[in-house]
């Protein structure tokens, strides 16, 4: 009985959240209300209590999907058989940050949660943000499959790709201008790590 009623509890939460996104996709993410949210899954605003103490839970429980999908997503760079970094490490870079940047353009409210400051005094919680230290962590990886290690390589790269993706976003949310540089983008950072280490 316990079991079936925590069920259904997990049930409803994922419909809350399901339904969030779906409103952060038609109004945007700092309209999202509690109200709307209710209507949306067809309770009253208080019932929403029962399952989340505050909307800011609300907004921790998206982010923390939202770093598990991208994961998910990026998981498939370091597992595809047909790839390998040693042989040609700047298709692998570029492959990779291909994935991450259509990742972003599929959904802007789940890239703004995840990579901007758009709700106003929101923070994720430490629960919700070991999501993030964990896709931090699965990148990490990823950059060591090409020998990139140093702390300051990797916050290169970070601020590299970010740009690539905030400028794409801004600029051209559906298109490909900023994308289509991903290649430059990977061949230039490989050049500067490899000048800076034979120096």
């Amino acid at each position: 009985m316990q079991r079936r009623v925590a069920q259904r509890r997990s049930r409803t939460r994922d419909d809350i959240v399901a339904a969030a996104w779906r409103l952060a996709e038609r109004d945007g993410l700092v309209s999202l209300t509690l109200r709307d949210l209710a209507a949306e899954v067809g309770m009253r605003a208080p019932s929403l209590y029962g399952y989340f103490d505050s909307k800011a839970a609300i907004y921790d429980a998206m982010f923390a999907q939202a770093y598990r999908e991208l994961s998910a997503v990026m998981s498939t760079v370091l597992a595809d058989p047909s790839s390998d970094p040693a042989d040609d490490p700047h298709a692998w870079l570029a492959s990779g940050v291909r994935q991450w940047l259509a990742f972003c353009q599929d959904s802007i409210p789940r890239y703004q949660l995840m990579f901007t400051r758009v709700v106003p005094d929101w923070e994720p919680s430490p629960d919700a943000y070991a999501a993030s230290i964990d896709s931090f962590a699965r990148m990490r990886d990823w950059l060591a499959r090409v020998g990139v290690s140093d702390d300051r390589d990797i916050d290169l790269w970070t601020a590299l790709v970010s740009g690539l993706a905030a400028q794409q976003i801004a600029n051209e949310p559906d298109g490909r201008r900023w994308v289509d540089l991903t290649d430059r983008a990977a061949q230039m950072f490989l050049q500067e790590i490899k000048a800076r280490t034979a120096s």
